[in-house]
């Protein structure tokens, strides 16, 4: 019988366990809360010890420190004071600042803007597919990552065909821990230049984006400055697109291993909102996001001091037993209001209506087009550059048209 593998606390930055993170969860998750090293020593200039941070895998705390902002802060991400990552506005912003900055961009992502793009969304969707060949094709750079890329370039207004260099940008940026400290500091500020060129050709000549809309707005009657209109952008672009890039691939997969599902969901089209839901949680995209205590506070009996960082493992929470029955089990009939895939309280996730929209049109896409899906003979490959989404780096699967 093979030894089962016995996790630490220093095993949540470990490669595997950022490819497969569950059985570190399902093992660690009684102990939880405790110190962990965050960023690990070495990343960046300066960085001689690692930063501890107290993790939090039950559901109940993480539900909890997202939704007491008061007490959980985004403001002070240890990411940014370490050098590896500039201010992310409304990610790393607190109230009153982010209730104004949210209202801001908001309106970019109502679900009656998300609607009016619903055409040209499954329009992009069918081009994509359309490009396929029957048997095995990778899916992750033929469809799950450009659709929702070309879906973000659109609302920013930066051209869509660039697609590719957006994601590059995206990948290196979130890469904090496999990338050289230079190397992404290089991308960081070809990523940066980009976005303040494209800004400051909106302020001589606006267009109907939200490029413009960002350049032209007033914030407690004050412009946006330069640092703050690149935070959003970069805040945009990678939010808008890794989630939704992970949660395409993660359906694709769960489908493909199950064929009884695919059926299933060919028959009954009314179930896609049910399987959506389950794999936010099943396979929860965002896995982890740093916050900060403001004052002393008491978790499952553990003391954390004021000024401490804590990390909020949405994965972990996603599959705790004492809230989902059979929680390493995918199943359609669950509470979709449980999961906290997209997080919890001001800063719940602004795309999600977004993000659900796309995956679904996705979903009816590939259904549509194909009669069967199966795994690939190339095994997959887990992406471990980030610690802090989930998702796949390559996805063979073998495609078989409807006749």
């Amino acid at each position: 019988m093979q030894e089962q593998i016995r996790f630490t606390p220093e095993s949540l930055v470990t490669p595997d366990v950022r490819a497969d993170p569950y059985p570190a969860y399902r093992q660690l998750r009684p102990q939880s809360p405790f110190l962990y090293p965050y960023l690990p020593a070495g990343l960046a200039p300066g960085l001689d010890e690692p930063v501890m941070a107290w993790a939090l895998l039950r559901h109940a705390d993480v539900d909890r420190a997202a939704r007491d902002h008061e007490t959980f802060r985004s403001g002070q991400s240890p990411m940014v004071e370490q050098g590896l990552s500039p201010h992310l506005t409304l990610l790393f912003d607190d109230p009153p600042r982010h209730l104004r900055l949210r209202r801001l961009v908001n309106y970019a992502f109502t679900a009656r803007r998300v609607e009016a793009l619903e055409p040209w969304i499954a329009q992009v969707a069918a081009e994509l597919l359309d490009g396929l060949g029957p048997g095995e094709v990778e899916m992750m750079e033929r469809f799950a990552i450009p659709l929702p890329m070309m879906v973000i370039a659109r609302l920013l207004g930066v051209p869509e065909d660039e697609y590719r260099t957006f994601r590059r940008w995206s990948q290196v940026f979130l890469s904090t821990i496999t990338i050289p400290h230079e190397v992404r500091q290089r991308s960081i500020r070809e990523m940066s230049a980009y976005f303040l060129n494209a800004v400051r050709s909106r302020r001589v000549r606006g267009t109907d984006d939200l490029l413009s809309a960002l350049a032209e707005a007033r914030v407690d009657g004050d412009v946006l400055d330069d640092a703050e209109i690149l935070g959003l952008c970069i805040v945009l672009l990678i939010a808008g697109n890794e989630t939704t890039v992970n949660l395409i691939g993660a359906m694709l997969h769960v489908l493909a291993e199950r064929p009884d599902l695919w059926r299933r969901l060919r028959e009954d089209r009314t179930l896609t909102a049910a399987f959506i839901e389950e794999t936010l949680r099943y396979e929860s995209p965002v896995q982890r996001m740093p916050r900060r205590t403001t004052r002393p506070v008491e978790i499952g009996g553990v003391s954390i001091a004021q000024g401490d960082p804590v990390v909020l493992f949405f994965g972990a929470a996603n599959r705790d037993p004492a809230v989902f029955a059979d929680p390493d089990d995918f199943r359609l009939d669950r509470d979709p209001r449980e999961h906290v895939a997209f997080g919890a309280g001001i800063h719940y996730c602004l795309g999600a209506t977004l993000a659900r929209t796309e995956a679904r049109i996705a979903l009816r896409a590939v259904l549509d087009r194909y009669s069967a899906m199966e795994p690939g003979k190339t095994p997959p490959i887990r992406q471990i550059h980030s610690l802090h989404v989930f998702g796949f780096q390559n996805l063979p699967l073998i495609l078989h048209p409807r006749c």
